[in-house]
């Protein structure tokens, strides 16, 4: 896969994670540059499976609003109404592995989100250290 390619497929899974969870009044949502560093060192940390089932997950989100009743376009390309529309219906699909998809996205994005220091902060809790970026072994 070529660089411009990787980096698009990036842009469009952080606007993905960003759409599973928004900001509210309350907390703000995904820092988009976090969640790029964060994508980055998902796709070099995780074993294959993980990063095929994101990948897989985010497809499935992105082409699933006809069966949501969001509308015929693109997950990305409707409405903010038709959006949380969208990611409200996937998370209650009859169909298991919809909600699988949805289950997939809501786990990466709130290892995100959870650990970004603005959202820690509005919930009243200290920031995380500094990741060593090394493997932990048990």
């Amino acid at each position: 896969m070529s660089a411009s390619v990787r980096k698009r497929w990036r842009r469009t899974q952080v606007r993905v994670l960003s759409a599973i969870l928004p900001p509210t009044s309350f907390v703000p949502g995904i820092d988009h540059e976090r969640c790029s560093d964060f994508l980055a060192r998902y796709r070099r940390e995780v074993p294959f499976l993980m990063q095929l089932a994101l990948n897989l997950s985010v497809l499935v989100f992105l082409f699933s609003p006809p069966l949501t009743g969001a509308g015929l376009r693109p997950a990305l390309a409707l409405s903010p109404v038709r959006l949380e529309r969208h990611c409200a219906g996937l998370a209650r699909h009859r169909i298991y592995h919809l909600r699988q998809a949805t289950l997939m996205l809501k786990t990466v994005a709130g290892l995100v989100w959870g650990a970004d220091p603005a959202v820690r902060d509005s919930l009243g809790l200290a920031p995380y250290a500094e990741d060593p970026r090394d493997r932990r072994r048990s």
